[in-house]
């Protein structure tokens, strides 16, 4: 078995089932929005508003007022700080509009940023939350309140901005939601001040949610296929990913679950509510007839006596999938950067690439001293490999003999095979261990490279100002191309005509795939190769000087 035959036809595979996953993903059915008076989801139950969270149960359960009386086209207040752009509407207090100002669409047009959230329908992703009672009415994300101003800017010198929202009822409940942001971060506080002005007491719980279509980012590389959907994290499990299809059915293990957040995902950016420490939330994900999911999670009830007051504190986080920046806000937020089962290897990577990259300041030439670096440490094991694959090729022509003796008798072409393996005692299989063994952590850097929102738009060098771009000019995918071809020759050939002109062509095939493919991965594939090149020809050369 040809060691470069083995490893060629996994990486051949592993691209096609990441073509395939891309391809399922971009041509999956969208749920089409629900005709005027079409029943609610199944999810939903009878006398439920259909994007509310579950109901208090209990006796003397109230109706969620609020929301049957929910008034659209809301006062707009706008946000801005040194990161984000944000849009809140005075119905709910949800955030309707994100932007993230650090992260240009494209770098062609650098002055329009990246659109996280929107409330336009054809990509709806809002964060709403609210309160819910059994005994009174409270505001929940339909209520109207009222806005000091229209406007808040983060002030130069200033560190956090708070932005209040009042509501009362007639009944002598008042609420204050206070939205807090903060310089340098796309974490924001919110706070639910109520004071309990009634002879009776309240009880009431809090909830929040994200509300989201179940389209994929339109900016995505169709090619690379990255998880867009819902996460539960909490005490009974650790990061439960949720398909959009599945959010009709999906239920939580127990009622409630310590601690946590729930989350949204595209490829590089995220939104998501978490909880306070180790406080208790009930999760839950519901389908609405419009064809929009909702992800939330509520508290449990707590009173407040008649005379009192109370505050219920919770936070958001909206902006890029950034390890760093996630883990000073919530450090199990990371894990929003999947790497799925390669997790093990792929975080020690990640941790060491950036640590190159602190030093050389170029995520490019970070990515090919990684690849320098794996190498050394798989030397031996390559050294293995190469050696078995200069034995085979010691043994061509005496294989080519076989092959014209016994022409098409495949049985009596075997044993003789087996035979000559013994007689010569090379062990075709030997080198097979070595590649079986670096395949995980290739995979692993592949996924490091895709996740990862520090690449989006670094410069490498010359032309290739974007790694997670493809090659403007194709020619790194060109070389990639080239070098394959050159591992060719210096490998040996199958004996086998048919299975030699497949090998031959899978150079021009994967020239094809890889030149539409981020160019990060590109370059990382053809320093691997060129280092392939370059060790199988020490090696080879030196089992050669041994021989002699």
């Amino acid at each position: 078995m040809e060691n470069q035959r083995l490893i060629l036809f996994i990486a051949l595979a592993l691209v096609g089932v990441l073509l395939w996953q891309a391809w399922e993903t971009r041509h999956a059915p969208v749920p089409a929005p629900a005709a005027t008076g079409a029943v609610p989801a199944p999810s939903v139950p009878p006398g439920e508003v259909p994007d509310m969270p579950p109901a208090l149960s209990g006796p003397g359960a109230a109706p969620q007022a609020q929301a049957a009386a929910a008034a659209e086209g809301g006062q707009r207040i706008r946000v801005i700080t040194d990161v984000l752009e944000v849009e809140l509407d005075s119905v709910g207090g949800d955030v309707r509009h994100a932007r993230l100002l650090a992260y240009p669409v494209s770098l062609k047009n650098p002055q329009e940023k990246v659109l996280l959230m929107s409330d336009q329908p054809a990509r709806l992703f809002v964060a709403q939350s609210g309160l819910i009672s059994r005994s009174a009415g409270l505001p929940d994300h339909h209520a109207r309140y009222r806005a000091e101003s229209t406007e808040y800017r983060l002030a130069e010198g200033q560190n956090e901005l708070k932005v209040a929202l009042h509501w009362e009822s007639e009944a002598g409940l008042r609420v204050t939601k206070t939205l807090t942001f903060h310089r340098d971060s796309y974490a924001i506080d919110v706070d639910y001040h109520v004071t309990n002005g009634t002879a009776e007491a309240v009880s009431l719980a809090m909830y929040r949610q994200l509300q989201r279509g179940g389209y994929v980012d339109p900016g995505e590389n169709s090619l690379v296929y990255t998880f867009t959907g819902g996460v539960v994290s909490n005490s009974l499990n650790k990061y439960d990913k949720i398909e959009f299809d599945d959010m009709a059915s999906w239920r939580s293990e127990q009622d409630f679950a310590q601690g946590g957040w729930v989350a949204m995902l595209q490829h590089y950016f995220t939104a998501a509510w978490l909880a306070e420490g180790t406080e208790s939330n009930r999760f839950y994900t519901k389908a609405l007839p419009t064809g929009t999911y909702v992800l939330g999670m509520s508290t449990p009830e707590q009173q407040i006596a008649p005379q009192a007051a109370a505050t219920l504190h919770t936070r958001m986080f909206v902006g890029p999938k950034d390890q760093a920046r996630m883990e000073t806000v919530e450090p199990t937020l990371k894990l929003t950067v999947d790497y799925g089962i390669f997790s093990i290897l792929a975080d020690p990577l990640f941790w060491l690439l950036t640590k190159i990259n602190d030093f050389l300041g170029n995520w490019g030439w970070s990515i090919i001293v990684l690849t320098v670096l794996i190498k050394i440490v798989f030397y031996k094991l390559t050294e293995t490999q190469y050696r078995s694959m200069a034995q085979l090729r010691k043994l061509q022509p005496k294989m080519e003999a076989l092959k014209e003796r016994y022409g098409d008798d495949r049985q009596k072409m075997g044993q003789a095979m087996m035979e000559l393996y013994r007689t010569e005692k090379v062990n075709p299989l030997a080198g097979c261990v070595p590649i079986l063994i670096q395949i995980p952590v290739f995979i692993a850097l592949y996924w490091v490279l895709v996740e990862s929102v520090e690449m989006r738009q670094a410069p490498f060098i010359l032309w290739i100002n974007d790694l997670t771009a493809k090659d403007p000019f194709f020619v790194l995918p060109v070389l990639m191309g080239i070098s394959m071809y050159i591992m060719q020759k210096l490998s040996p050939m199958p004996t086998d005509p048919v299975q030699a002109k497949v090998m031959m062509s899978l150079p021009f095939v994967f020239t094809i795939f890889f030149a539409f493919f981020p160019s990060g991965l590109v370059l990382y594939w053809f320093a691997n190769n060129l280092l392939s090149i370059l060790q199988q020809w020490y090696i080879t050369r030196k089992l050669e000087k041994a021989a002699a």
